[in-house]
């Protein structure tokens, strides 16, 4: 077997499906729920500054996702959407207990922790950092 391109390969399945699942989040704060909504949503939810955390959030979720998925940038992508996750856990869901189905934190959990991966074993070498980096 050989490890560093099983590596890789699970780094690489790891990117894309957190990718995807923050791409999909920013998209629908952006054109689905509407930022204005957004806002409102996160004002009832306890959230601070609800308007500017409804753009910061959908942003940030929206290209640090892309960048994630193809690997560009991607230890500050995964550290600001950790913290990203971080403020969820601690603004909207720590009241909640731990199950998702009731606001719980369980799902922020296991994208922090994810996430976490990634920001200590990097991004493996099929991504654009590791592309740029073997230049």
């Amino acid at each position: 077997m050989n490890r560093p391109a099983v590596r890789d390969f699970a780094l690489l399945v790891l990117r894309l499906v957190l990718g995807a699942v923050f791409v999909a989040h920013g998209y629908q704060h952006w054109f689905d729920t509407g930022m204005a909504q957004t806002g409102r949503d996160f004002a009832t939810l306890g959230v601070p500054q609800p308007q500017l955390s409804a753009y910061l959030t959908g942003t940030a979720e929206l290209i640090g996702g892309a960048f994630l998925a193809v690997g560009l940038l991607t230890t500050i992508a995964a550290s600001v959407l950790a913290l990203l996750m971080l403020a969820a856990f601690y603004f909207v869901h720590l009241d909640n207990g731990f199950f998702v189905d009731q606001g719980g934190v369980e799902y922020v959990l296991v994208l922090a922790a994810a996430l976490f991966i990634i920001i200590v074993f990097g991004t493996g070498r099929a991504s654009l950092d590791g592309v740029l980096t073997r230049g």
